[in-house]
């Protein structure tokens, strides 16, 4: 049995009354998907802020890399992987897309989402003075609204019920 197969298994254990009423069986399995990616996200943002960067400024010779943003660069592609893998083989396996396709519009959604974590994260840090480990859940929340609506109406369109 392939390691998804188990995964799909456990995700719907939980798939009960009254969620079988309020969502599809698909959208369970993507939310808990997302839920699952999200929470990585933020373990790993808070570990490698705190113990990898440690708060410090970054000095790339050309442009110097605040803690915050240098934080989000080396989680981003943990989580675009490891995304794409729950998306493609738990929450949507049952479509026929080729992966190279799914995988270009996820690139694409994915390159709004960054863009959109990257200013969330500045707004919040340095306009709003908010630290940054808060900050960074406040930018993930506003960042689930748009993966869904990209990942419902555009990456996984041709499926989405």
């Amino acid at each position: 049995m392939r390691f998804a197969d188990t995964l799909i298994r456990i995700i719907d254990l939980f798939y009960v009354r009254p969620l079988t009423h309020l969502v599809s069986r698909r959208m369970f399995r993507y939310a808990v998907c997302g839920g699952a990616n999200m929470v990585l996200d933020l373990v790993w943002y808070f570990l490698i802020y705190h113990f990898v960067v440690a708060g410090r400024y970054i000095d790339l010779g050309v442009v110097v890399v605040s803690p915050h943003v240098a934080a989000l660069a080396v989680v981003f592609p943990i989580t675009f992987f490891t995304g794409f893998w729950l998306n493609r083989n738990v929450a949507f396996c049952a479509t026929g897309s080729r992966a190279s396709r799914q995988v270009g519009r996820y690139a694409l959604s994915v390159a709004g989402s960054l863009l959109l974590n990257y200013v969330c994260i500045k707004l919040f840090v340095e306009v709003c003075g908010i630290w940054p480990t808060p900050a960074k859940a406040l930018t993930t929340a506003v960042c689930v609204v748009y993966s869904y609506l990209a990942g419902r109406y555009f990456t996984f369109a041709d499926r989405a019920e």
